[in-house]
């Protein structure tokens, strides 16, 4: 360990000679002081969030994020094609030594950046806090700087895709050309009739209730005389004049004396909304049941995921803000073994453009599940409705499934809306983040990056100059 130490402080003094260090840290203040006051927010405690902690860390994770991949390709790269890492390598280190020396010498680095960084937010934010309405900075304290943790319906995604599957058999036992179609065209309508299914069971009619029972469990002990919020999206088909809508609520144990019905708030569609929920409404068992009555002549749709959801308090702000940062520092760490497995065994350029190749493959992660989800990358005919067809789909689409699952995998947890919505990120969360991030798909990495740079001759370098 005393080895891999001493060759992340010698990457910690090449930072620091080469001014790296400096003009990051420059870079991160300038962009998280900066932003705030350039753009203004609107006066309330939304806008405020988006603009001190969506757009601060958002651009604090891009700084960073681009900057390690910069460093880490060239700390290892150019020491190779430099020849410096000879005199290193003549030494009694082991090669995987020297690689874990630096990619801990880089993550080190990000920490300490990253704790500059989310010193200054803070600081922030507390200042400009003042700056807000009575009213918002009550928002903001219940709201914003809280954490919540976050309860909702088991998923019933396991019924619904039944229940399609069942309609999808019968479609083929009835209508027998559809068995001429190709894999690709049968996968299309099999999504239709998902959604469909799906949409059925989200929907709303109007004159007709929607029941949620969101059992709280073992937190019933924990929320006694605590209050808690109802976090409600919908969308509808059918604008009215007015934009928003009304339904009656009724909240409580439906079996007992605690079933109240709370006052009507008129909502507008496709945006999150939060009411207030009094203090010990939950059943014996720890359940809220929550229902709904649609009193509108539009249908509403409820979606699954994060149309209904219970939110109560779990923890204070400082330590949620602290794990944030800790997640984003898993995704730096991940970046980092990235850059030193590209830098083991291709030269400084190219290592960097492969590099950003993969991030930008991560950013388009939307496209790549849009593709999936139409079984092929041609473009089908709008016009017709057939669907698109290519030979190349027996190859790309099981790749481009296995690059989402990736994605998706390590990307499981996202920090900078949890913070900015207040709500919570539990320890277990962080452990599974950790787990994810930095030991599976970093270990990955790691392992690929290490022995690479085993194999690789470093004499080979000198030839080339």
């Amino acid at each position: 360990m005393q080895r891999i130490l001493a060759i992340a402080g010698l990457t910690w003094k090449a930072a620091l000679r080469f001014k790296v260090f400096i003009v990051i840290a420059l870079l991160l203040v300038l962009a998280v002081v900066g932003l705030p006051l350039i753009v203004k927010d609107d006066g309330t405690a939304q806008g405020f969030t988006q603009i001190i902690l969506t757009y601060t860390l958002s651009a604090t994770a891009c700084l960073l994020g681009f900057s390690t991949l910069w460093l880490s390709c060239g700390t290892l790269a150019r020491d190779i094609e430099e020849c410096q890492i000879q005199v290193v390598a003549t030494k009694p280190i082991a090669r995987w030594q020297i690689w874990l020396g630096k990619w801990l010498g880089i993550v080190s680095l990000n920490a300490v950046l990253l704790c500059l960084a989310g010193a200054c937010i803070y600081g922030l934010l507390q200042w400009r806090a003042t700056k807000l309405p009575v009213a918002e900075q009550k928002i903001l304290r219940e709201q914003v700087l809280v954490a919540r943790g976050t309860a909702k319906e088991p998923s019933q995604m396991a019924e619904i895709a039944a229940a399609a599957d069942q309609v999808y058999q019968a479609r083929l036992g009835q209508n027998p050309q559809m068995h001429e179609l190709s894999n690709a065209e049968k996968q299309i309508v099999r999504n239709q009739i998902l959604q469909q299914a799906m949409a059925d069971f989200q929907l709303v009619p109007p004159g007709y209730t929607r029941t949620w029972q969101i059992n709280l469990g073992s937190e019933k002990k924990y929320l006694q005389d605590k209050g808690m919020q109802l976090r409600i999206k919908f969308e509808t088909a059918d604008q009215n004049n007015s934009g928003h809508y009304l339904g009656m609520w009724q909240l409580g144990d439906p079996n007992g004396t605690n079933f109240i019905q709370m006052p009507t708030p008129s909502l507008a569609p496709d945006t999150f909304h939060e009411i207030d929920v009094p203090p010990n409404l939950l059943d014996t068992n720890g359940v809220l049941t929550i229902v709904f009555l649609n009193e509108n002549a539009t249908p509403l749709l409820f979606p699954l995921d994060d149309g209904m959801q219970v939110l109560f308090p779990e923890s204070g702000f400082v330590l949620n803000f602290a794990r944030g940062l800790a997640v984003i520092l898993f995704w730096l760490a991940l970046l980092s073994a990235l850059g030193l497995a590209a830098a083991s065994f291709l030269s400084f350029p190219v290592a960097t453009f492969f590099s950003l190749a993969m991030l930008v493959v991560v950013f388009s992660s939307g496209s790549i599940a849009e593709t999936v989800e139409s079984g092929s990358i041609a473009v089908g005919n709008e016009d017709t409705g057939k669907a698109g067809h290519s030979s190349a789909d027996v190859v790309m689409i099981p790749a481009l499934k296995g690059i989402l699952f990736v994605v998706q995998f390590t990307n499981s947890i996202s920090p900078i809306d949890l913070l900015s919505s207040g709500r919570a990120i539990s320890w277990a969360d962080l452990g599974i983040a950790f787990a994810h991030i930095v030991l599976l798909m970093g270990g990955i990495f790691i392992i690929c990056g290490i022995l690479l740079f085993q194999r690789r001759e470093l004499a080979t370098a000198q030839g080339n100059q």
